[in-house]
């Protein structure tokens, strides 16, 4: 196939997607799952040829995801359930003081977002924003985007959070580096976007104390809260999977370039620095001391764990439609074609997938399928040019970038962030779509500039 043709072929395949999705409201994994069999038969590839990349594609992404999703998701859970949110929030607040509370609130948003999901991470913590707001008598916007900033940036770019996963697995590189440099460019992320950009728009969007809402609100989300763990408890626990998973990211690299040499000890580090395991470890832990040490019965704990994989189950499945995509644009050898007509291009592969990502965002609204999309399309090409495992990092990250790109009406983030914080659609749009907009455009420029550091 000429370059052109190529080019052609991703381009209607991308507005097909947005018309199934959009007009037909087909389902995003079957939408996805018919968009790898149209790009199969547009590059001449025989019937069963296709049928076996959906399943090898399908089974070699669910294969990680699945179990990294589902771990986290049972995780999340339990530590929402525990209270636990709640208490780092008033921790955080009591340390930083009242003049100093959004950088609270978007620390506190950072570390939540880690393993739960940005939705109930927000709603758990309406009630600190409406009390904060009433205190101070300042507008709610000036907590509440800095929360929206920690928990959007981290639920982005730091896994285990379900989007990371999937595109660090569609592009194969190591969760590790995804959250060493999730860190480094996630946190002035949330800076710019969260006390830097709230203080500036608060002062323009007054939202008043809404003491009905605050009440409505507070009795919702605090009526099933039980004992809940201490504030060191909380941050360890969610401070192992993720200390373990570098651990065994940078005790891989130091192997391989023989500054250390394997043992027992590294062995074991590898091990328990796996995904699978480093998870597995911090999902019992939570079980014993946010559970079983808080009161909770076993069936309780079994109930929040089983409830857990609900949400996670539509993530899973439309990761491993983003897997089918890759595998077909690999095995009918488009890919290569796209990675040579890339490598011979000025273009960055950053900034490919920043504007892939962005492209589908802003047209249908999900995140999740934007990042998926993106990755499927760009994976193979990364495949073939050879690009480093730092480099891969940036480019998920540049992905979930791109994804949180103008959140507007057709995204469901941005009614959920409404009707909570009392805004009309106005009012949302000048807060909450250019506070995500500020997300998108500070990490593409972190991920370029960082790239020019790590070749």
């Amino acid at each position: 196939m000429s370059v052109p043709l190529i080019i052609l072929t991703v381009l209607s395949a991308v507005l097909l997607l947005l018309f199934m999705v959009l007009k037909l409201k087909i389902n995003a994994f079957i939408s996805l799952i018919i968009i790898a069999m149209y790009v199969g038969v547009l590059t001449g590839m025989p019937l069963n040829d296709i049928l076996k990349s959906i399943q090898n594609g399908m089974g070699n992404t669910l294969g990680f995801v699945a179990v990294v999703v589902g771990l986290g998701a049972i995780f999340g859970q339990i530590l929402e359930s525990s209270g636990g949110a709640e208490v780092l929030a008033h921790h955080l607040i009591r340390k930083f003081g009242k003049e100093k509370a959004s950088w609270a609130m978007t620390l506190s948003g950072f570390i939540i977002a880690i393993p739960v999901f940005f939705d109930v991470g927000f709603i758990i913590l309406v009630p600190i924003l409406y009390a904060l707001s009433k205190d101070a008598k300042k507008s709610i916007l000036y907590y509440a985007i800095p929360l929206l900033a920690g928990l959007a940036v981290t639920h982005s770019f730091i896994p285990p959070t379900p989007g990371p996963v999937a595109v660090a697995e569609i592009i194969d590189v190591s969760l590790g580096w995804v959250i060493l440099f999730g860190f480094l460019i996630g946190l002035p992320t949330a800076i710019i976007a969260g006390p830097l950009f709230g203080k500036y728009i608060s002062a323009k969007v007054i939202i008043k104390f809404k003491k009905d809402l605050y009440s409505q609100i507070e009795t919702k989300e605090n009526s099933n809260l039980k004992k809940v763990p201490g504030f060191r408890m909380v941050v360890i626990l969610i401070g192992i999977p993720l200390f373990l998973m570098v651990a065994g990211t940078l005790t891989d690299l130091f192997i391989q370039h023989g500054n250390i040499h394997e043992s027992l000890f590294t062995e074991i580090l590898l091990f328990a620095g796996h995904p699978f395991a480093a998870l597995t470890i911090s999902a019992l832990l939570a079980i014993y001391f946010l559970g079983i040490r808080t009161g909770r019965s076993r069936q309780e704990i079994l109930d929040l764990s089983t409830r857990a994989l609900g949400p996670a189950g539509i993530i899973i499945l439309i990761t491993g439609a983003g897997g089918v995509l890759k595998q077909i644009l690999i095995d009918s050898g488009m890919g290569d074609i796209m990675a040579h007509s890339i490598a011979a291009s000025s273009l960055s592969p950053i900034l490919l997938a920043w504007l892939i990502a962005a492209i589908v965002r802003i047209t249908q609204g999900s995140a999740t399928v934007s990042m998926i999309t993106a990755a499927g399309i760009v994976a193979p090409v990364l495949n073939v040019i050879g690009v480093s495992d730092i480099q891969k990092a940036l480019i998920v990250l540049a992905i979930a970038s791109g994804a949180t790109m103008l959140s507007h009406v057709n995204d469901s983030g941005f009614w959920l962030v409404g009707k909570y914080l009392g805004l009309n659609e106005k009012q949302t749009l000048q807060t909450w779509t250019i506070m995500e907009s500020v997300i998108a455009v500070c990490g593409l420029f972190f991920c370029l500039l960082t790239s020019l550091f790590f070749n």
